[in-house]
């Protein structure tokens, strides 16, 4: 029996995936100053690489992509367990 059908009962159990794009430190009244439609520029672009996380555990890694108007995550790499 593989791995996968020894948890074949749980596969269908929604688990949260989080991917970071990036961080910003603003001040109270930048923050403050948003409204709808404002634009936060951030330091990081296509192609750069990120962490793929399932809770706290880092999984895995990918890197951004942009898919017509929408931005993406391509997968590039799953962390090995020991």
């Amino acid at each position: 029996m593989t791995p996968l059908e020894k948890i074949a009962h749980l596969a269908d159990i929604p688990i949260p995936i989080e991917v970071e794009l990036d961080r910003k430190i603003m001040s109270v009244r930048s923050i403050l100053e948003l409204a709808s439609g404002s634009v936060l520029v951030m330091s990081r672009s296509a192609g750069e690489n990120i962490d793929i996380r399932v809770g706290d555990e880092l999984i895995g890694f990918g890197e951004i992509v942009i898919l017509e108007d929408s931005m993406g995550v391509r997968i590039t790499d799953f962390r090995e367990q020991g």
